[in-house]
């Protein structure tokens, strides 16, 4: 099964996920419907940086209680919008 695919929860989670990335770290003239599910989150996409990339792992921990290890966790999941929702729920379900 494709976690991506959209549905209800899927399109609740990813504009929830993107409502966050606005406020906790500060994108400036940057909306939900600016931030594309699959475009990277760091370096071209979002611009996101290594300070980005701890914060992130906090807004992760803090609002959906799942926990990125390590930075091997973090290259997988923080690839882009699509990719934080998959191990979400990857992880709320295990």
């Amino acid at each position: 099964m494709n976690l991506t695919t959209p549905n209800n929860q899927g399109t609740k989670l990813h504009n929830k996920l993107k409502e966050l990335l606005i406020e906790e770290l500060n994108l400036v003239d940057v909306n939900v419907d600016d931030i594309d599910d699959d475009a990277p989150l760091f370096v071209e996409g979002l611009g996101l940086d290594s300070l980005d990339a701890v914060e992130l792992v906090v807004l992760v921990q803090k609002n959906f209680s799942v926990e990125i290890k390590d930075m091997d966790e973090g290259k997988v999941a923080f690839q882009s919008v699509n990719s934080l929702v998959d191990f979400i729920k990857e992880r709320q379900g295990a």
